[in-house]
């Protein structure tokens, strides 16, 4: 079985890549949701992160509302550090028994989809190293259109993550993503078949 990790900045077509990836065949594991599952009130973090973050981050019902503790997070560092040591290991559990549930499956491809897998450190997971980057102006317009964000807002988001430079120096397999969703398709095909070879 060959895991793949796929990763890639906001508005990269990381998800895009992926839904691709599952039509090929791969499972896909999505660390995103992975994630929203740990947050939630009987998720395991839950405590800890409000703990962490104060009551301003909880909507009326209690849960914590991922939006707000997004504009702490992703405006300081630090703070997404914090956010990602606490939440972490609980998404890690998560993995662990999904792709041991696919040795059992005998799938092929496992691809953990992970937006922030190289800068939580997580490359040790899998076999492979996927990103997905896209020049800038194509992830604001694509943010503008998808999320409504501003281009302040957008930037910021941009600004929180690490750059393409630092991503593709620890890429096995780089997909640009500047054009159209066809030619997105073309490539993560391409590499498919290629990969086909390696398993």
């Amino acid at each position: 079985m060959k895991i793949i990790g796929l990763t890639g900045g906001i508005g990269s077509g990381k998800s895009t890549a992926a839904r691709f990836l599952k039509e090929l065949g791969a499972e896909v594991i999505d660390l995103d949701k992975a994630g929203h599952e740990v947050l939630k009130k009987d998720g395991g973090v839950y405590k800890k992160v409000v703990g962490e973050f104060g009551e301003g981050i909880l909507k009326v019902g209690g849960e914590i509302d991922r939006i707000r503790l997004g504009e702490i997070v992703f405006n300081d560092r630090e703070a997404l550090k914090r956010l990602n040591k606490m939440v972490h290991p609980a998404i890690d559990k998560i993995v662990e028994s999904k792709v041991s549930k696919c040795r059992r499956k005998k799938v092929k491809v496992v691809v953990l989809e992970a937006a922030a897998m190289l800068e939580a450190e997580k490359t040790w997971q899998v076999d492979e190293i996927w990103v997905t980057i896209s020049n800038e102006k194509a992830v604001l317009n694509r943010l503008k259109e998808r999320s409504g964000y501003s281009e302040t807002e957008a930037k910021k988001r941009i600004n929180a993550q690490i750059t393409n430079e630092e991503r593709m120096k620890l890429a096995d397999v780089v997909i640009r993503n500047d054009g159209t969703l066809d030619e997105l398709e073309i490539k993560v095909k391409a590499e498919w078949e290629k990969l086909q070879g390696r398993l």
